[in-house]
């Protein structure tokens, strides 16, 4: 016996059949939201205001490598935590509790 499935995706608004799925971000949140053709229109008119003078973001741009600086600031905080007999590993991140306490007594 054969089975067919059908999927019937409403629009978010009214109700009624929706034609696409609409995808945006705001305050570094993505959704997501089905919409007929004429509400995704009325949507996307809506945030023309907006984006005729906003800037596209990158996706998935790979985050920089730490600098010299960076590296040799880090070795300061490894060389503090262990004078201070805090257990730190020598190498990877280290804890925002360490940089803290390494703030915390004037350090930069």
């Amino acid at each position: 016996m054969a089975r067919k499935i059908t999927v019937a995706v409403e629009d978010d608004l009214d109700g009624g059949p929706a034609d696409e799925t609409v995808r945006f971000g705001v305050g570094g949140t993505d959704y997501e939201i089905d919409l007929n053709a004429a509400n995704a229109a009325a949507f996307r008119q809506a945030l023309e205001l907006f984006t005729g003078h906003a800037r596209k973001a990158g996706r998935g741009q790979r985050r920089p490598v730490g600098s010299a600086a960076g590296r040799e600031h880090s070795g300061d905080v490894r060389a503090w935590a262990k004078d201070q007999g805090i257990t730190i590993s020598d190498r990877g991140r280290i804890p925002a509790s360490v940089i803290a306490q390494y703030q915390a007594v004037g350090n930069p």
